[in-house]
């Protein structure tokens, strides 16, 4: 398929605005929001592969990993859950229920910490990245579907979004969220820790983040072998694990990434 321009519903129109404006205060929830919408999306790969476990595919460790690069500007939020075809990123990014929307809109009572409670509850989390991002990225390949087949859907939260077919290897959906200017804190190995310690405790999944390592005051790419110092942009590194009594490094299952909140 070749790149699509499609017009947002006009709820969701509407909704972007007062998500962006209402809840501007309260910017830290998107975070939780787009965490829980992670784990929703391999809930239902666990439930769909109970009739049908190839869709695991050579990945069965159903996880959400968290990175950024500062110098992009870019936050990402990754699971290898059940992905989107492109006709269900449309539907799914593209139009709510009408009767959500109004209900959505009708509890708002002004108060920005209650109405953030609310935004979960009627299936907009999505739209509350837009809080921290003038452009949102999700690139997603359904479980069970070709590399081939996978989709990117851009948008500025403006009247409409972009959906075009990519080639993606691994299934699951990750969204990358373009930073505002106003909002580079969250590009933070520590601010990420927060929130999610801070919201995400209840997710039943490992959260990962990549590691970080330093010599000499500077960070290490972890995938240069040689300990040289990396001019790649800083990724988000992990929370400390508990150690054994005998050992003063943190353990991981893996080598690249490191647990920020275990399973």
């Amino acid at each position: 398929m070749s790149k699509q321009t499609h017009a947002f519903q006009a709820e969701v129109a509407q909704l972007l605005h007062l998500v962006t404006h209402s809840l501007y205060s309260n910017q830290e929830i998107f975070l939780r929001e787009l965490i829980s919408n992670a784990s929703d999306a391999c809930d239902k790969l666990r439930f769909e592969a109970l009739n049908n476990n190839a869709l695991y595919e050579d990945a069965p460790e159903l996880q959400v990993r968290l990175s950024f690069d500062k110098n992009a500007k870019t936050l990402t939020i990754t699971d290898n859950g059940i992905g989107m075809t492109a006709q269900e990123a449309i539907d799914h990014l593209g139009t709510i229920a009408k009767s959500g929307t109004k209900d959505f809109m009708s509890k708002l009572s002004g108060d920005q910490k209650a109405d953030a409670q609310l935004i979960g509850q009627f299936g907009v989390g999505f739209y509350s990245g837009f809080i921290v991002a003038d452009k949102i990225t999700v690139e997603t390949r359904r479980a069970g579907a070709k590399p081939e087949d996978g989709v990117r859907w851009i948008s500025g939260g403006t009247g409409d979004f972009e959906v075009e077919t990519i080639t993606r290897a691994e299934r699951g959906t990750s969204v990358t969220l373009h930073l505002r200017e106003d909002a580079l804190e969250y590009a933070n190995t520590w601010k990420l820790k927060e929130i999610v310690g801070k919201y995400s405790d209840h997710i039943s999944l490992p959260i990962l983040m990549e590691k970080e390592e330093w010599k000499d005051g500077e960070l290490i790419d972890p995938k240069d072998e040689s300990g040289k110092p990396s001019t790649r942009p800083a990724l988000c590194g992990p929370a400390p694990r508990k150690t054994s009594p005998t050992s003063s490094t943190p353990t991981s299952t893996n080598r690249s990434a490191a647990t920020l909140k275990p399973r």
